[in-house]
């Protein structure tokens, strides 16, 4: 079973500017983001296979999401982007889980890639 964490105030989240929404702009925003706390994880000495990947729990119209603190024990924190959907399903993952669903964001962003590039 998981244990979740709220990530260190250190690393401050994006702010989402409703007047003058850029979509383009606020994803930029939340992968620096995560660079940004994935380096913060580093540099306090969490290292280890999947530190600082993210996961995605389908939540309504879209997904909460974490990222891998440590594999084993499993702890994730939770990523208080966008909607910041909560998963209630999170804390019952498992570390074979988690590695299926790494595993299949890359196999498939490495499928889409390809297919974009080979189709226009």
């Amino acid at each position: 079973m998981a244990k979740i964490f709220r990530a260190p105030d250190e690393v401050k989240l994006p702010e989402m500017d409703f007047a003058n929404y850029n979509h383009a702009e606020y994803m930029e925003a939340e992968n620096k983001y995560k660079a940004d706390l994935k380096a913060h994880l580093n540099s306090q000495g969490w290292k280890g296979k999947n530190v600082g990947e993210t996961i995605k729990l389908p939540m309504a119209d879209s997904y909460a999401e974490y990222m891998v603190l440590s594999m084993r024990p499993l702890r994730l924190i939770h990523l208080e982007l966008g909607d910041a959907w909560n998963s209630e399903f999170a804390e019952l993952l498992t570390a074979k889980k988690v590695n299926q669903m790494i595993d299949g964001a890359k196999s498939f962003e490495k499928w889409s890639k390809e297919y974009r590039e080979n189709n226009g």
